[in-house]
Parts: C-alpha cells; sequence; structure tokens
C-alpha cells in the first residue's frame, strides 16, 4: 500500500489541493456564496439609502417652508394635525382606524 501512495503521491496531492481550491472558491471568505450575500446587503443598503435621501429631501422642503419664506398655508395644516385646531363653526373629525380590514 505504501508503494501505491509513493508512485501515486503527486495525484494525490492534486487531488487534495483541487478540493481545497474547490471548496474555497464556493465556500470561503472569498468565496462565490460569500459574495453573493455580500451583493445582496449591498442592495440593502443602496435602497435604504435612497429613502433616506428622500426623506432628507422631504425635511429640507418643509423646513424651507417654515423658514425662508414663510408659508401660511403649510403652517396651518401643522397646526390643525399637531394641536387638532379648527376654525370658529367648522366640525373636526376624527377618524380612529380600529385594525379590522374586512
Amino acid at each position: 500500500m505504501l508503494d501505491k501512495l509513493k508512485k501515486n503521491y503527486f495525484i494525490l496531492i492534486i487531488t487534495f489541493l483541487f478540493i481545497y481550491f474547490f471548496f474555497n472558491l464556493l465556500d470561503g471568505e472569498r468565496g462565490l456564496i460569500s459574495y453573493m450575500e455580500k451583493k445582496e446587503v449591498y442592495e440593502q443598503l443602496k435602497n435604504d439609502q435612497n429613502v433616506l435621501t428622500n426623506k432628507i429631501a422631504d425635511l429640507e422642503h418643509k423646513n424651507s417652508l417654515l423658514t425662508e419664506n414663510i408659508d401660511l398655508d403649510f403652517i396651518e395644516i401643522l397646526i390643525r394635525e399637531k394641536f387638532l385646531f379648527g376654525k370658529a363653526g367648522e366640525t373636526t373629525y376624527i377618524i380612529k382606524h380600529n385594525g379590522n380590514k374586512k
């Protein structure tokens, strides 16, 4: 048996190296599976960045309505939403959502 190993020593080493590189290609730190997982995380972070960028743009727009040229209509909307304030003779309705959708 030892003679067979000595004769096939080169083939045995090549086989183990091939198996080693094959598993590292698929499952290593820089392998194909790790690449796919990192790609999914990257896409999710990109989507989160787009959502946050849109929120920032919306907040900057609302802030500009309150600071640069004071928009009285926007201030009235804020007062009505936050303080449930209405004008005389105006009826304010509050609709509570009970969570049942049928």
